[in-house]
C-alpha cells in the first residue's frame, strides 16, 4: 500500500488547513537550514551543485530556492525522484509553470532502487520528514493494531539500505541533508497523531512504538540521534551533524558529509 494512494487524503497531506502549526513551522525551519547548507556548500566546491531531491512531493523546496536568484543560481542541476505518480506529475507542472523545468527534471523511482542510478551529486536533499516514511515493504496496515507483536525499529533495513545507496551517489565532499526528522518522544508522538486525525485517518500505533503509521497506509518514523548513527553505519559519526529546528524537541536537521 501506497502513502498517497488514498487521493482525498493525499490532497489533504498538502493543505495547509489541515496541517498542524508544528508542521507548518518546521517546513520553514528546515528550508532557512538548507538555505545555509547550500550557501556554505557552494563556497567550499567552488562551482554550483549537482543536486538530487529524493521524494520532491510538490516540488515544494525547488519553488522556493527559484525565488531567490542568489541561491538558485548556486545549483547546476535540480533532479528530483518520488515513489509516487501523482507527487511527479504534480512536481513536473510546478517546474513548468515556475517555468524552472529547464533545471529541475523529475523522475517516477522508488528510492530502494537507486543503486541503479548513474548519476552522481554534490547535494542530496530529503526534506519534510520524508526519512522517517521508509518503512518494511511486508508492514501490516490492516492488522497491526491488533498484533500481539510490536515492530522492533532498533534496526530500519528499508532505512540503512536507501541512505547506503544515497551515500555511495555523492561525489567527494558533498552532502546529504536530511532537512526535518521527527524527535522520538512522547509529545511528538502526540503531535503526530493529532496531524494524521485531522485529516481523517485512524492512527493504528500506540505509545510502545517509535512510529506512527495509519490504516489508510500512511508511516512516520521518529528518531533519537543514537539510532540515526546507528542506522548509518557506513558513515564515520564525525561527519554527521544534528541541528534542532525548534526549542521543544519536535523536530532536528540531520548532515551527512562524504
Amino acid at each position: 500500500m501506497g502513502m498517497y494512494n488514498n487521493e482525498a487524503i493525499f490532497k489533504k497531506s498538502w493543505d495547509k488547513n489541515y496541517l498542524s502549526e508544528e508542521l507548518i513551522q518546521a517546513q520553514w525551519a528546515e528550508f532557512v537550514e538548507l538555505k545555509k547548507v547550500i550557501a556554505d556548500l557552494y563556497q567550499k566546491n567552488k562551482a554550483p551543485l549537482k543536486t538530487l531531491d529524493i521524494g520532491i512531493g510538490n516540488a515544494r523546496i525547488a519553488k522556493h530556492l527559484s525565488g531567490i536568484t542568489e541561491i538558485w543560481d548556486m545549483l547546476d542541476s535540480y533532479d528530483g525522484t518520488d515513489n509516487a505518480e501523482a507527487c511527479v506529475q504534480l512536481s513536473r507542472q510546478t517546474a513548468k509553470e515556475l517555468e524552472i523545468d529547464d533545471k529541475v527534471k523529475v523522475y517516477l523511482v522508488d528510492a530502494i532502487h537507486l543503486d541503479t542510478w548513474k548519476k552522481k551529486y554534490d547535494l542530496i536533499l530529503i526534506t519534510w520528514f520524508t526519512a522517517g516514511n521508509f518503512y518494511p515493504s511486508n508492514f501490516p496496515f490492516y492488522s497491526y493494531n491488533s498484533s500481539e507483536n510490536r515492530l522492533d525499529l532498533s534496526r530500519n533495513e528499508q532505512f540503512e539500505i536507501i541512505f547506503s545507496h544515497l551515500y555511495a551517489l555523492l561525489n567527494p565532499g558533498g552532502e546529504i541533508v536530511i532537512g526535518a526528522c521527527y524527535i522520538d518522544n512522547d509529545a511528538t508522538r502526540l503531535k503526530q497523531e493529532h496531524s494524521y486525525k485531522k485529516m481523517g485517518m485512524t492512527v493504528i500505533t500506540t505509545n510502545e512504538d517509535s512510529f506512527t503509521a495509519t490504516k489508510e497506509g500512511f508511516w512516520s518514523q521518529r528518531f533519537t540521534k543514537e539510532k540515526m548513527l546507528a542506522y548509518l553505519h557506513f558513515v564515520r559519526p564525525e561527519k554527521i551533524s544534528f541541528t534542532a529546528l525548534d526549542t521543544y524537541n519536535y523536530a532536528m536537521q540531520i548532515i551527512i558529509k562524504k
